[in-house]
Order: C-alpha cells, then structure tokens, then sequence
C-alpha cells in the first residue's frame, strides 16, 4: 500500500493527466496541426509541476496507439477524424495514465466512441480488490460486443510502478482465462478500445516514441550528454525527440537509435482498417471499491 505522501504524489499525477487529456480533446479542431495539440498537452503537464510519462500519442482513425508527431510534422486534423488522444504525467516516478476520443466535425462514429467509453466506465463501477483480472476482461468485451463492435484483443491495459509504465500484470479486452486477482496497493490502467474492424492491432513502420535500450552510455562526447539529458529527464519512461529541451534532439536521437542504445515504439494499426476508438483511467486499488486518480 502507498503512504499518504506517494498517494498525494499519484494522485496530483493523476489529476494533471486527466486535465491535460480533457485539454488535447478540446483543441482538436479541423485544421489544427497534431503538433500544437502535442506540444499544448504536454506543456500542461510540465506547468503543472510533473513529468511525462510518456509523449502525448495523436492516433487518428485506424491508427491505434504509438503515434506522436516529429518536429516537422506538418499533419493536420480533417472532418471526419477520429482522433485519440493519450497522456501521462509522472510525479517522482507516480503516473496518471489516461486517454480519450473525439470526432471532428461529424458523429458517424458517436456509437464507436462511446463503446470503449462505456467499456471502461463499466469497469470503474466494480473494480478493486480481489477482482479476477479476466472478469474485467469480460466486462469490457460485453459492453463493446453489445454495441455492435470489437474489442481491441492485442492491447491491453496494464499495471502501473513507479517508473514502470508496463509492470507486471496485463489488463485484457476481453476474457483470457486468468483469474489471477488485484491486490491492495496495485495501481491499474484500465483502456478498452473498440473497432468497426476486425479486432486486432498490427505493428506498423517506427514511430517516433522511443525508449533506452541498453542503459550503457554512448562514448562519444554529445550522445553522452544527450544520454544522460534523457535519463535526468526521462529516466525510465518513454521519450521522443519533439518533448526534449535539447539541440539537435531529433539527429541525435536517431544516432542513438542506430547504436541500439534507443529503441523505437511501432506506430499500431487495425489490421482490416478499421477505426479504433480508446477511453483510459488509472486506478489506485486500495480496497473493494477501486479509486479512479485521472479525474479532475
């Protein structure tokens, strides 16, 4: 179980994701270049005394998680989008995890949008202590299912630690049989998504949200100083060259990436084209009744 301070601590987290999330969705305009929304989500959660926890994902309609624009990203939202928006602040390694979707300009895809919404409000109503994982799964499953569509089975929500976006436990879409149970002190990020498709998530060509590979040092003089930029800024978390204060951070980032000391994150897609909505909240499991932290 968290003490009172690193609760305080996922808590705020929490709140300022939930705040930067509801801010990305409402900039999302026809015309709007994914660039400003990024920089705008992620320059809250800095304002506001936290950390990324991962870059600010701006995944359009069959396009499922990992995107996030470069520098020179020069896309702009159309009518007719459909557009998620993922954030995460971190305070002192504590994470708020969230996302949402909206529609530019049309609701031909209202009902999809809320599928997953309904999904994962559905498991707010019950989640906590001593819950079999696979009954969570199966919720989000019959919400979806229910509504005329699939449930994303290939991404799964997961278990949050301090410094660990992806820790431990998976949290499915659907039921996959593991009824192992959610402990007092977890914290949980649950994220239905839901698909006019066929239910399944590719890997695409890289993306620009990466992650250190191998925690040793490059020896020539400016990667290691950008190395160790990002360990002082990012430590464990994922990162992309757009979020860092640093000259050169996309050239540089690449060297890195070419030496395997960074690894890049493959952009996701639905495999028949589909259109993939997501609605995400993290959990504190603190007893039968689980606290919902990205709320504001």
């Amino acid at each position: 179980m968290l003490n009172q301070e690193q609760l305080e601590k996922l808590r705020k987290a929490g709140r300022v994701s939930a705040e930067a999330r509801d801010l990305g969705l409402s900039l999302v305009k026809k015309g709007v270049k994914y660039y400003d929304v990024a920089q705008e989500v992620e320059g809250y959660i800095r304002k506001n005394g936290c950390k990324l926890a991962f870059p600010c994902n701006i995944s359009v309609n069959e396009i499922a998680a990992h995107y996030t624009p470069s520098c020179t990203d020069k896309l702009t939202f159309e009518v007719g989008d459909v557009v998620k928006v993922d954030c995460g602040a971190a305070l002192d390694g504590y994470v708020g995890d969230t996302a949402g979707t909206v529609e530019v300009g049309t609701n031909r895809f209202r009902d999809l949008i809320d599928a997953a919404h309904n999904a994962r409000d559905a498991v707010m109503e019950f989640i906590g202590e001593g819950l079999a994982i696979n009954e969570i799964g199966k919720v989000v499953n019959m919400t979806i299912t229910g509504m005329g569509y699939q449930p994303v089975r290939n991404l799964s929500g997961h278990q949050i630690e301090p410094y660990n976006l992806h820790a431990g436990l998976s949290i499915p879409n659907y039921d996959d049989g593991n009824t192992d149970t959610l402990k007092a002190g977890m914290v949980i990020a649950c994220e239905p998504f839901a698909t006019n498709g066929e239910g399944l998530i590719t890997s695409g060509r890289p993306g620009n949200i990466c992650r250190i590979a191998r925690e040793v040092p490059p020896k020539e003089p400016d990667l290691r100083q950008f190395y160790d930029y990002i360990m002082e800024e990012f430590s464990t978390f994922p990162f992309c060259a757009r979020s860092c204060d640093y000259p050169k951070a996309e050239f540089l980032l690449k060297k890195l990436v070419r030496q395997g000391v960074a690894s890049s994150y493959a952009i996701l897609n639905e495999v028949k084209g589909g259109c993939v909505t997501q609605w995400e909240h993290t959990v504190y499991i603190a007893g039968p009744k689980g606290e919902v932290t990205t709320v504001h």
